[in-house]
């Protein structure tokens, strides 16, 4: 995504050919990052997503624009609870604030679909987010959407992660919070 000082926020390469929901996440991290950048009201980003850049860019072409449209609208309207539920799962010397801004907008869109959108399973919600911040970072930042994800997940969507057919259940291992360093023993 262009900005207005002309810097690029795409991701590091071009998706493969994606599922109209994996689309519209990647457009709506790309929206909240430029929201948050460029200070632009919520009405502005997306009569720009949805009367320009889904018709111009193809990584957003065929895009489920009402699937954009709630997890932008539901972050922008929920982000006090969101950002709460994020700080709660990191470590307790870091602060939401210090995280790069496309990664809090990856956070802030897997949040919200995991506390808002029962429609659509927890496992998938994490896979998508991982497999963007995967696309933006090269280092830690995919595992931290893993780990702060999937302590949501099992927090908010516990029945999601019981017992599989023909499985055990046990305790699940909780991830690490992110900035707790658990290479030291």
């Amino acid at each position: 995504m262009d900005l207005d000082d002309g810097r690029d926020a795409g991701p590091k390469a071009d998706l493969p050919a994606g599922q109209p929901r994996t689309r519209a996440r990647l457009a709506a991290v790309q929206a909240l990052y430029q929201m948050e950048m460029t200070q632009r009201d919520l009405s502005l980003v997306l009569q720009e997503f949805l009367g320009r850049r889904f018709e111009t860019v193809d990584i957003y072409a065929g895009a489920d624009r009402s699937f954009f449209r709630d997890i932008v609208e539901g972050v922008a309207r929920g982000q006090a609870k969101i950002d709460s539920e994020i700080a709660g799962y990191l470590a307790a010397s870091w602060k939401l604030s210090r995280i790069d801004s496309i990664l809090r907008a990856i956070l802030r869109s897997g949040v919200y679909e995991l506390t808002d959108r029962d429609d659509v399973p927890a496992r998938a919600v994490i896979n998508e987010y991982v497999e963007i911040a995967k696309d933006f970072f090269g280092g830690e930042e995919p595992g931290v959407v893993n780990g702060v994800l999937d302590r949501v997940a099992r927090a908010r969507r516990s029945r999601e992660f019981g017992r599989k057919a023909g499985g055990k259940s046990g305790p699940a291992k909780a991830a690490p919070r992110f900035g707790d360093d658990t290479s030291k023993t």
